[in-house]
């Protein structure tokens, strides 16, 4: 399309960059939302696992700690990995035996 014969210049709206992408307003708002929510949500789980430790109330071994760690620091790395490749998602998978 063009005005008045010179080419019509296009304006591109709350966009800001990067690390080197130029990313919409909207999608950080988006990120930013979600990621606070869901950071949350993980925090309040793990406090919830770490209410297990009263032993008045359970009964564990050094191994069911041992396994519980192993299985969320895996998960940790792999959320972590998918940020550096975002290819591939895991499902999840733990149970004490």
């Amino acid at each position: 399309m063009a005005l008045d014969g010179h080419p019509a210049i296009v304006y591109i709206a709350n966009v800001r960059t990067h690390s080197g992408y130029i990313m919409r307003e909207k999608d950080r708002e988006k990120f930013v939302e979600l990621a606070n929510k869901r950071v949350n949500n993980a925090i309040k789980a793990i406090q919830l696992i770490g209410n297990l430790s009263n032993k008045s109330n359970y009964d564990y071994t050094e191994e069911d700690i041992s396994e519980i760690f192993a299985a969320l620091n895996r998960e940790l790395k792999s959320c972590r990995d998918r940020f550096n490749s975002p290819n591939g998602k895991r499902k999840p998978s733990f149970q004490l035996k």
